[in-house]
């Protein structure tokens, strides 16, 4: 695996920093009304995008993952003020704001979604990995989703066929305790989801999900296990959420003292605690990353709230039409 160093460090704190101070701004401009619809915040989860974009190849690899996908895309290079506009439902953003908040996506950057469906982007990581071995381009996917999705039968099928065909994908639960409100301990006699591997002969086990260099490390070997050709790997990525489900989310299910527990192992106070106590940065510089991630977030919100809506005829041109349509039950005169 890269080693891990003082700038990794660095920079581990300052992008997963700065994709909680983004996702906080979506949660206050989502109040004031200005972003619609469902929003799902990845708060406490960041370690989870820290650790797998320091064993990734970005020219080739793949990621794809559920509706929890704000700061994903932002972390393999998309535009952040692109992302924002994009949950504004503005022209400038990343699908001129017709997918809205779960549905950001980038080819350029290998960034495959955002899908709203539970479990849905399972079977599409699967095709996705299909494709590369196919033509042979030696790249692996990450394929996302969270422990609800873990019951979905897309879930399983596509493990079978996976492991079956032996293809480059690195299967990720990211077990944030509560699904959309129930634990898996309320859905399943096993609470080991990782354990859903052994059923089909396929490599698995659990990973410190609040730590990167964890994720880092258990990644890596996934990784290079199918970049030689080694076939699949599931992984239960054990993380925690500090928001609920989504911003509708009463979370009843929990209490506030077990949130405080959690937050005490939160992974950016975790790489902070390092760099102080390693001395890889003075309190000024520290302030000078916190200074730069404010005014970074602050441009774009500005840029979302300053791009236009997209004109109408847009939404009409990605409408598939057919004139003929067979079933119409009466023909225009």
């Amino acid at each position: 695996m890269k080693k891990v160093t003082k700038a990794t460090y660095l920079k581990w704190y300052e992008d997963m920093l700065f994709w909680r101070k983004f996702e906080d701004k979506l949660a206050q401009v989502y109040i004031q009304q200005k972003v619609r619809g469902f929003l799902h915040l990845y708060n406490g989860q960041e370690a989870i995008l820290a650790g797998a974009l320091h064993v990734m190849d970005l020219e080739k690899d793949k990621m794809i993952t559920a509706y929890r996908n704000h700061v994903q895309p932002i972390g393999l290079g998309v535009d952040p003020k692109r992302v924002m506009a994009e949950l504004y439902g503005k022209g400038t953003g990343t699908s001129q704001g017709l997918g809205g908040s779960m549905h950001i996506f980038s080819k350029e950057h290998n960034f495959y979604g955002g899908h709203g469906i539970v479990g849905g982007q399972i079977p599409l990581g699967a095709g996705l990995a299909f494709a590369d071995k196919y033509f042979k381009r030696e790249a692996v996917t990450l394929t996302f989703l969270g422990d609800g999705a873990a019951r979905q039968g897309s879930l399983h099928e596509t493990l079978n066929m996976a492991v079956k065909w032996n293809l480059p994908v690195v299967f990720c639960v990211e077990n944030n305790g509560y699904a959309m409100g129930t634990s898996v301990a309320r859905t399943s006699k096993g609470t080991d989801i990782w354990k859903l591997g052994n059923g089909y002969e396929m490599p698995c086990g659990p990973v410190d999900a609040m730590d990167p260099t964890k994720v880092a490390e258990a990644l890596d070997e996934a990784i290079k296990r199918a970049r030689k050709g080694d076939g699949p790997t599931f992984l239960e990525m054990k993380t925690y959420r500090y928001r609920g489900h989504s911003m509708s989310d009463a979370q009843k299910y929990r209490t506030k003292d077990e949130v405080a527990e959690y937050q005490e192992l939160d992974p950016i106070t975790k790489v902070l605690k390092i760099i102080k106590d390693k001395k890889y940065a003075s309190e000024d510089e520290i302030k000078e990353i916190n200074k730069r991630v404010k005014d970074k977030v602050s441009e774009c919100e500005k840029f979302a709230e300053e791009s236009d809506f997209p004109e109408k005829n847009v939404m009409y041109d990605v409408v598939y039409e057919q004139k003929d349509y067979p079933f119409l039950a009466h023909k225009p005169q």
